[in-house]
């Protein structure tokens, strides 16, 4: 169980969320997620650790879950 940390870029062309976690040995880890052409939520930089390549997926649809019910709840989950 992880706790990562979700962050709309305001202001940016496109959709952009910046996204954090901390890994077992204490260290953050941040990277970024867009919304592609496939209406997906994808990592922009996919070099990644596996077990967040693996959590893709439940992060793309968590985003989309808070956008759709409330925008000001999206800070952390």
């Amino acid at each position: 169980m992880r706790e990562f940390n979700f962050r709309k870029i305001s202001g940016a062309p496109e959709e952009l969320f910046h996204v954090d976690v901390v890994d077992d040995r204490g260290n953050r880890i941040m990277f970024r997620m867009q919304k592609i052409n496939d209406n997906h939520w994808h990592f922009i930089h996919p070099n990644m650790p596996g077990w967040i390549q693996e959590a893709e997926g439940g992060l793309d649809k968590i985003i989309e879950e808070v956008l759709q019910t409330d925008t000001s709840s999206l800070s952390s989950f």
